[in-house]
């Protein structure tokens, strides 16, 4: 991600560089006539096929590197056809080039831009604007979505097809997505960029909408009602620098060793993550990253219906990662991490400062104080690993966090500009949360999934449901105190499909059976649930079936280096799921072997007025907790902090 122009990997986890960019779209260009150039072809996605775990083993062992090798997805836009490349970049060859029938790669930036150009620009869109009184076409925004196949326009489903909203800011420079235009939807053909069709229902006149947020452009009758006192400067410094270090990739603080990456789908990935105890460096994880976010519009209507999204699968949170340059993201003594990435013609493209890492001060770590009056306390250092990602409308802020006492925190914010629609005079929303004049907010679930290839210490792992049980009163239990842990492994696919229990505090372990600590039992790591909800979809709806990942709170399934998308790999105008749900149908073992975790979680998004017209961060998180995995506090060894910093 930081790689020097010209400088070879130091790694063979490395993302791509932009030089290995750019080495991948010309030996397309000179052996296979990929030309984005001209028109004819789009290069959806490049990525470095990562090596196995036995060949990074003999790279760190003996220093022999594995094969530089990048998968690529192309569209071939005169054709609508979709395209598999391997190329090897040791070689400087292509290794295979296949069509993929039937299947539609992901919408990339540049035709989201395109849209928006050419249907402004679309005498058609222009009249049908102007029969809602809106002329000046610099205010408007035409944001194009993608399609499910179950409703997509039948006449169309044999093209790469999108459907797009209009909305109108209130003023140049102000909110785009302050007003939507209701009942007026294109349906666009993103080969040929043609417009299909107009899909205009009548909407409702615009009400007096205020969305605006930036306070030169909020009204000055609000402005007025403002009285907040302004805050003292917050200092945050380290006079001394920072407590980690950064060696290309590799970030190294309190014992934690961590690999970042990053790739066009998944965005910020974390490799290698291990953990150094007493003279040994542990294995916690190999590789820890989102591998999609589905989010449905539980809205019927004319303006929602369509709108389900698939922001890993259908985008790609790397392409939407914006640069941290851009506003006030961090505090203190900050180190951040460029990435590399490219456009449609296969051109590279840099994005500054795409991960920020620094620690935070997080309060008490422990305390005690003695009758006799001495105390001893230390406090919380976490290391922070973080980058934010704009989806249209949406902000997804996502943080991954390490503890002095071996956990691991995954906090995902989000934030940003709710979808709004106008209502007519009476009505009363039944699927959303009126937010403005004549205006609601729909509900909305956002589906998060995390993929987590846990490797404690070693790779061969079983994963235990634990659960809590009051025992019921009885001789032995007189008082009705007894409370008992019991674990189940789980030992096939089916019994690694679970969900959430309150009742009994369910949590997951992973366990390696074949270690034993220093108490004679096996070192775990658990996974503490947390942003956890149902799906709440009748498993026939056609919306479900692209993704029954969303079904279960976690999955465990076999490591598959083939398996990595759980809606599968193409959810672009997909209609069934060829993901996890279809992986699980062979009930393979997880006992004692490499297993993945697929843990699902997010926000079930009610939406609120307080969420108008900028949604205040929403925050949900799920921990990683060691479990046996030390023989006892493994943050006894952090020092006091000097009075000198605790007082003032």
């Amino acid at each position: 991600m930081t790689q020097t122009a010209g400088n070879a990997t130091d790694h063979p986890l490395d993302p791509l560089s932009s030089d290995e960019f750019a080495a991948v779209a010309a030996i397309l260009r000179r052996d296979r006539e990929v030309d984005p150039g001209s028109g004819g072809w789009r290069i959806a996605c490049i990525e470095a096929i990562e090596p196995s775990k036995s060949d990074i083993a003999v790279f760190e062992r003996e220093g022999t590197r594995p094969a530089r090798r990048a998968l690529i997805l192309l569209l071939n836009r005169a054709e609508n056809a979709t395209y598999r490349s391997v190329v090897s970049l040791d070689d400087d060859s292509v290794e295979s080039f296949e069509h993929v029938p039937d299947v539609q790669v992901n919408f990339t930036v540049d035709e989201f831009e395109e849209c928006d150009e050419v249907l402004r620009a679309h005498p058609d869109v222009i009249a049908a604007l102007a029969k809602r009184g809106i002329t000046d076409m610099s205010l408007v925004f035409m944001d194009t979505w993608t399609y499910g196949a179950a409703v997509a326009p039948p006449e169309y489903r044999d093209r790469r097809i999108g459907w797009s909203d209009t909305w109108v800011a209130g003023e140049p420079g102000g909110n785009l997505y302050a007003n939507h235009v209701s009942g007026l939807h294109c349906v666009i053909d993103l080969n040929t960029m043609e417009l299909l069709r107009i899909e205009d229902t009548g909407g409702v006149d615009r009400p007096n909408v205020m969305g605006e947020y930036v306070p030169k452009h909020v009204p000055e009758r609000i402005r007025k009602t403002w009285n907040r006192e302004p805050l003292k400067p917050l200092d945050i410094t380290q006079s001394e620098g920072p407590s980690f270090t950064i060696e290309g990739n590799q970030l190294r603080w309190q014992n934690w060793s961590v690999r970042v990456g990053f790739n066009h789908r998944e965005g910020m990935t974390l490799h290698q993550i291990r953990y150094r105890d007493g003279d040994r460096e542990r294995s916690i994880a190999h590789r820890m990253s989102f591998a999609e976010m589905m989010v449905p519009y539980r809205d019927s209507s004319v303006d929602h219906y369509r709108r389900t999204a698939f922001d890993i699968g259908e985008w790609g949170l790397g392409f939407m990662t914006t640069s941290l340059e851009l506003g006030c993201d961090c505090l203190g003594e900050i180190r951040y991490l460029d990435a590399a990435l490219h456009n449609s013609k296969g051109e590279p493209y840099t994005i500054p400062n795409a991960v920020c890492i620094h620690e935070e001060d997080n309060a008490v770590l422990w305390k005690h104080v003695e009758h006799g009056g001495t105390a001893e306390v230390r406090r919380m250092r976490r290391l922070t690993v973080s980058c934010h990602v704009t989806v249209a409308n949406y902000e997804y802020l996502v943080y991954w966090r390490f503890y002095q006492d071996g956990n691991i925190e995954c906090e995902v914010r989000a934030t940003g500009i709710m979808v709004t629609t106008p209502m007519a005079e009476g009505q009363v929303p039944k699927n959303g949360t009126l937010v403005d004049e004549r205006t609601y907010a729909p509900y909305h679930q956002h589906f998060l999934v995390a993929r987590m290839d846990l490797d404690v210490d070693g790779t061969d792992n079983t994963v235990y449901m634990s659960e809590s049980y009051a025992e019921p009163m009885g001789p032995d239990n007189p008082y009705g105190l007894s409370l008992v842990v019991r674990n189940q492994p789980l030992l096939t696919e089916s019994e690694g499909m679970q969900d959430m229990n309150y009742d009994t505090q369910r949590a997951w372990k992973v366990v390696n059976t074949n270690v034993t600590n220093g108490l004679g039992t096996h070192p775990s790591y658990k996974l503490v649930p947390g942003g956890a909800f149902p799906a709440m979809f009748d498993p026939a709806s056609e919306v479900y079936q692209r993704a029954t990942v969303i079904g279960r709170t976690l999955w465990v399934t076999p490591n598959d280096p083939d398996e990595r998308w759980p809606a599968g790999e193409f959810v672009n105008q997909s209609s069934t799921d060829e993901g996890i749900g279809k992986w699980t149908q062979a009930n393979r073992s997880i006992d004692n072997t490499d297993v993945v975790l697929w843990y699902v979680f997010g926000i079930h998004h009610i939406t609120r007025p307080e969420d108008w017209p900028i949604m205040p961060v929403d925050v949900v998180s799920f921990w990683l907790k060691p479990f046996g995995f030390f023989d006892r506090n493994p943050s006894l060894d952090v020092p006091p902090t000097e009075s000198k910093h605790c007082h003032s």
